[in-house]
């Protein structure tokens, strides 16, 4: 077996095993690194660091830093409540609400997963409490999530684009932004069509009161509280410990990516902390709601510093969260804990062993081999539907780092297919599919679902990811790759 093969084989195998087994793939493609790379590449230990994304390890730590202390001191509470509150007894404008928080927290650098966790609770508690397909209501806020999944700020963004630029191949962070959010609101749409909305805009109820005022009101927590739990208590926990997104709290659900995802180990602490802050009686200097609208400036201002004046995200990030932890020390207490070490052992692995890879020389070889196929259209749809595949039983933020350097030398060749347009279908296809129940989001989706027979539940998702998993990679390569 050449080189090539054996490296491929190797990756392949850490998919497997990380899918399989409740075990980090970072820490697997760590070690396939040092392996391949002393017994088949003949690297030495500096050559095998140097390809540590360095910048993208500073990249994840400062933006998931940030908005660990924006959910600290309340600043995302008080949002998802205003938002709510403008609901205004519009039932139908609920699913849409939570799509809106789900995209908005992902566009402005929040794990995927971590929004979901964070909005879902709250979307399947008002969907049985105004009798909303949950079905609906769970896909909207996958579908949120994943359409604001590539702002230039955001952690698939950073990823696809950092990858794409690495390679001197043509960037252009907007349009990759623009498809998934255009793709997955229109997925979105057909979707509240097809599962009751339309019955949902002839329909109005009382709005809610007080949320997240305070003052006896109840807020972001309150509300789950008083919706039964919102999910907590459909996985079986307390209302004031929400789900863990772990194997024991998906009910009805079996097989290894219910616990074994990298993307849930990321979440035990954050979810750990938000039942904590139910629990707690924070000062009210600490919630302050001065202190919540410095944090939205401060996410504001990452913004604006980072896509106006192309400073580095990662020390931008930091220096608002230092600023932050400043001004308020007791509420950052902990926020680095929080930080997604796991997730950034995977991102930081995989981009250490696909750099193994290109030392190598397998991507070329593997890219080669695509752009030898008799037709680079169907070479580009391959590579979607591989993307597609992996991802809907692995990490999504693992495939990125790991599909889009093969295709690479694809581009590189003159085929004719456009670089920029065919990055962006394969990064929605790469995404897109997170809707499965064997993915995290999936995952968290069935284990807060409420009044609903969860094997039925189960299958539902399962039947939507399927048809996701084999639609979406031809849709976008027709769209994208064809007519582009």
């Amino acid at each position: 077996m050449s080189p090539e093969l054996l490296s491929i084989l190797v990756l392949v195998v850490m998919f497997v095993v990380a899918t399989v087994l409740p075990i980090n793939m970072g820490v697997l493609a760590f070690v396939g690194a040092f392996l391949v790379g002393t017994l088949v590449a003949g690297l030495d230990a500096d050559g095998i660091l140097g390809g540590f994304p360095a910048g993208l390890f500073l990249t994840l730590v400062g933006i998931t830093y940030l908005f660990a202390i924006a959910q600290n001191n309340g600043t995302i509470d008080w949002l998802v409540s205003l938002a709510v509150r403008a609901v205004r007894g519009r039932v139908a404008t609920i699913p849409w609400i939570m799509f809106a928080l789900a995209a908005v927290l992902t566009a402005v650098g929040a794990v995927s997963p971590g929004a979901v966790a964070i909005i879902a609770p709250i979307a399947l508690g008002f969907a049985v409490q105004h009798g909303i397909s949950p079905l609906l209501m769970g896909l909207m806020v996958i579908h949120g999530a994943q359409a604001g999944g590539f702002s230039p700020i955001s952690i698939y963004g950073t990823i696809t684009n950092g990858v794409v630029e690495e390679a001197g191949l043509p960037l252009n962070e907007t349009v990759t932004f623009l498809a998934s959010l255009a793709v997955n609101t229109l997925v979105a749409a057909v979707l509240f069509l097809l599962l009751g909305g339309r019955k949902l805009m002839r329909q109005r109820t009382a709005p809610a009161t007080g949320a997240g005022d305070g003052a006896g009101a109840p807020g972001l927590v309150g509300a789950r509280a008083a919706g039964g739990g919102a999910g907590a208590a459909a996985a079986g926990a307390s209302p004031a410990s929400p789900a863990a997104p772990t194997g024991s709290a998906v009910s009805g659900q079996s097989g290894p990516q219910a616990f074994g995802d990298a993307e849930d180990e990321a979440l035990t602490e954050e979810l750990r902390r938000e039942a904590n802050f139910a629990r707690a009686q924070t000062p009210a200097a600490d919630h302050s709601r001065p202190y919540q609208v410095l944090t939205v400036l401060g996410i504001l201002a990452l913004a604006v510093l980072v896509l106006v004046f192309d400073l580095e995200i990662g020390f931008v990030a930091i220096t608002i969260g230092l600023v932050l932890s400043l001004v308020s020390p007791r509420t950052q207490k902990g926020a680095l804990g929080q930080v997604t070490w796991p997730e950034i052992v995977l991102i930081t692995g995989v981009s250490t062993y696909v750099a193994v890879l290109q030392e190598m020389g397998t991507i070329d070889y593997v890219g080669n081999s695509v752009a030898g196929l008799a037709s680079p259209l169907l070479a580009a749809l391959l590579l979607c539907f591989i993307g597609a595949v992996v991802s809907a039983f692995a990490s999504s933020t693992a495939v990125l780092g790991s599909i889009i350097p093969l295709a690479v030398p694809f581009l590189q060749e003159g085929t004719g297919v456009g670089a920029v347009t065919f990055i962006a279908a394969l990064a929605v296809s790469s995404t897109i599919v997170d809707v499965s129940p064997f993915s995290t989001n999936g995952a968290l989706v069935l284990a807060n679902a409420r009044g609903v027979d969860r094997d039925v539940f189960f299958r539902q998702l399962l039947s939507y990811g399927a048809l996701v998993t084999v639609a979406a990679p031809v849709l976008l390569w027709l769209v994208f790759v064809v007519l582009l």
